[in-house]
């Protein structure tokens, strides 16, 4: 189990090695300065308070328990009617009804302590998930600044202690641009976890700045290509040629290989023919809060109790 190759830091956001403070983050975070003034910068005082506002939004949403998880399927690119597994995505509750998703606050929150809360409460509602559903595999998304969070750690234990086959159906999905921020923790904590029978997945892959000398310490089992690449590939060669490329890199480190953000038969037939593994996409279903895997359970447990 993983303990602590890294000591969080809250001042950053972000795990740091033991014995480093992380200061160069820090420095890195400090907000903008107009030097002609010595003050802030008018549009960094705008950006303050909309940030202000979002982090405001899902702080009480965390408080009031309004966090849920939308879950969109993975399907086999042979046979697109068969599930490999789920990925499940933040999403915040307005008391209106009105959902938001993970997208309109992440970039904000990420990089604070919030999203570490965030974090915490994906793995909680994703961990309960696998739980209640034995045939259920899941990918849950974290950012490498959540690699030593205590209640995050603490969060894992306690859902994996709960079965033995939940490490094995669990997925933890980290994007490219988080993984490079501390790529030598992301290897130290997914080397700890593999022997909890816990994948890895390497999300938005292409759209960060991954140092391919990496690949050969990371223990990434799955790759996710950025949904830019995919998005109109059977019209656009440059797509196509970044896609084959990104699949070559895929497929030398054995990883099983993902297209993100699929919408048309024209873009699937296109990927299948270039050796894709998987696909995820609107073309294949939408993230949903009720998936189709717990109504037909709920389904056949209501059937078989009035039998």
């Amino acid at each position: 189990m993983f303990t602590a190759a890294a000591t969080f830091c809250p001042s950053v956001g972000l795990a740091c090695p033991a014995g480093q403070g992380g200061r160069g983050m820090m420095e890195r975070n400090k907000p903008k300065i107009d030097a002609r003034a010595g003050q802030a910068s008018p549009l960094g005082v705008v950006i303050s308070e909309n940030d202000k506002a979002t982090m405001s939004m899902v702080r009480q949403a965390i408080d009031a328990k309004r966090l849920r998880l939308a879950y969109q399927p993975v399907v086999l690119a042979r046979d697109p009617t068969r599930i490999a597994f789920y990925e499940g995505l933040m999403r915040v509750l307005e008391p209106s009804g009105r959902i938001i998703p993970a997208k309109d606050f992440i970039g904000t929150v990420e990089s604070h302590e919030i999203g570490r809360e965030i974090d915490c409460a994906a793995l909680e509602i994703g961990m309960a998930a696998l739980a209640r559903h034995p045939h259920l595999r899941l990918s849950v998304n974290m950012s490498a600044r959540s690699i030593g969070y205590p209640r995050w750690v603490r969060t894992l234990r306690r859902g994996l202690s709960v079965a033995p086959t939940i490490g094995e159906r669990l997925i933890l999905e980290i994007t490219e641009s988080s993984a490079m921020l501390v790529p030598e923790i992301v290897v130290a904590f997914m080397d700890d976890l593999k022997a909890e029978g816990i994948a890895f997945a390497l999300d938005d892959f292409g759209s960060g700045y991954t140092a391919i000398r990496y690949f050969k310490d990371f223990f990434f089992d799955i790759l996710k290509i950025d949904g830019q690449f995919i998005r109109n590939i059977h019209q656009d060669r440059d797509n196509q040629a970044l896609t084959s490329a990104l699949l070559s890199i895929g497929k030398h480190f054995q990883m099983f290989t993902v297209a993100e953000a699929v919408e048309t038969k024209a873009e699937a037939e296109l990927l299948r023919a270039m050796g894709v593994d998987c696909m995820q996409g609107y073309l294949f279903g939408a993230p949903t809060l009720k998936p189709s895997f717990a109504t037909q359970e709920a389904a056949a447990a209501k059937q078989k109790k009035s039998a």
